[in-house]
């Protein structure tokens, strides 16, 4: 800044040499014994303004899940690999199920005999019962004691108990023989995404039915390979979902004001140079992290080519804040005095005037004057500050626009927003 500085003031000087003064240049007292600064300006513009700032970020899967076993066993055939496509419901691998075969038929027999136990039960129980009723007639017409008919009725009884708890064992042995069918369905792992893979989202029904349909994912990566001992619960393939995808960006306090979901943004990728992506602000955490001050936020990108992977890194360009009829300036135009920021305006009458200003948003080369008096179309100083106060004479003369340095894209802090 020094060096361009210190060009720029060497600049006007040499302008000045040549220059000399301005003709019928005679503005104030002085003037007759102060020549006419050569300046160079820039008119003032009334247009819409917008604050950009761009923001480093990763990218990431919309949805991530790790397929795993549900039971101890070994990998007989895994079926995908990374990069292939898997849809809901789609066969993962196969377990080794040659012991929980065996246990279906175990269990399938196990039942059987319950069965026949029961059945002879039942029988026993009819038997029981007529020998009660026997006993009761004989009984009532006094060949039989009373010790008898006590008797008949414990058999009865005795045997109506076991027919329970042989209808009882049937259920237990159903039950056992669907859990070994179940745990041997489970020799086939099954990719179930569930819906959306991160989570139920609130809106109830009616969030259900917007929900997008279900694509298929990839995997992302292979965590075993064939023939594997495996325990339940471990995670055999990773499937993630790259349609959308998401870019995670962290944006400063001073910014955090522009945010609001469904912003719009711009996303470049240095492995596609000249492409740009369109996303969405689609989330917005609710606390800064107390180490950086940034808060996190999320943009949906939509990806239906593919061509965005997460983990790739990307540049987000996020529209923070507009404003029409604004009054637009040069930032080169901008200039220190006595501590205060201003402007330079030249008069129809050829004299500087300063003007001290409140910076707004700032685009680029160009910044917003809050507090500017005058109209579109004023002519302010670009080139040549230095050799001007409040009331000196000034010539304008025919030259390139100098410019400050360009904003756009950059998270710095700086002399104006």
């Amino acid at each position: 800044l020094r060096v361009f500085s210190s060009l720029r003031s060497l600049l006007v000087l040499l302008l000045a040499v040549s220059c000399g003064p301005a003709e019928g240049g005679t503005s104030s007292a002085g003037s007759a014994e102060r020549p006419s600064a050569p300046v160079a300006v820039a008119a003032l513009d009334v247009r819409e303004i917008t604050l950009r700032r761009s923001f480093s970020g990763t990218l990431e899967a919309s949805a991530e899940v790790q397929v795993a076993a549900r039971i101890t066993g070994q990998v007989e055939r895994l079926l995908v690999d990374i990069g292939d496509e898997v849809k809901d419901g789609d066969l993962v691998a196969l377990l080794d199920d040659d012991e929980l075969h065996q246990a279906v038929l175990q269990a399938e027999a196990e039942l059987s005999v319950t069965r026949a136990n029961d059945d002879q039960a039942a029988a026993a129980n009819e038997i029981a019962k007529r020998a009660l009723t026997r006993a009761e007639t004989l009984h009532g017409d006094g060949v039989t004691s009373q010790s008898e008919l006590d008797a008949a009725r414990t058999a009865e009884l005795a045997a109506r108990s076991r027919t329970a708890v042989t209808a009882a064992q049937i259920e237990r042995a159903k039950a056992a023989l669907e859990s070994a069918r179940l745990r041997l369905s489970q020799t086939e792992v099954v990719a179930r995404f569930g819906g959306d893979l991160r989570g139920d989202r609130p809106g109830g029904a009616e969030a259900a039915a917007a929900q997008k349909p279900l694509g298929p994912r990839l995997v992302a990566r292979r965590l075993v390979d064939q023939g594997a001992l495996v325990s339940g619960g471990q995670a055999l393939v990773t499937i993630v979902d790259v349609e959308p995808v998401i870019a995670v960006v962290f944006v400063p306090e001073r910014d955090y004001a522009g945010l609001a979901l469904g912003q719009t943004a711009a996303l470049t990728a240095d492995a596609y140079p000249g492409r740009s992506f369109e996303g969405e602000v689609s989330r917005i955490a609710p606390v800064f992290s107390s180490s950086t001050r940034q808060v996190r936020v999320e943009l949906t990108v939509r990806n239906p080519e593919r061509a965005l992977k997460p983990g790739m890194f990307v540049r987000a360009t996020l529209e923070l804040e507009s404003r029409e009829a604004a009054k637009v300036a040069p930032y080169a135009a901008l200039t220190k005095r006595g501590g205060e920021v201003g402007v330079f305006e030249i008069t129809p009458e050829g004299t500087a005037r300063w003007h001290a200003v409140t910076t707004g948003i700032r685009e680029g080369h160009a910044i917003e004057l809050v507090n500017f008096p005058s109209e579109s179309g004023a002519q302010l100083v670009t080139l040549g500050h230095e050799l001007l106060d409040d009331g000196s004479p000034a010539a304008v003369f025919e030259g390139p626009p100098i410019e400050g340095p360009s904003s756009e894209g950059s998270n710095s802090e700086g002399p104006a927003r």
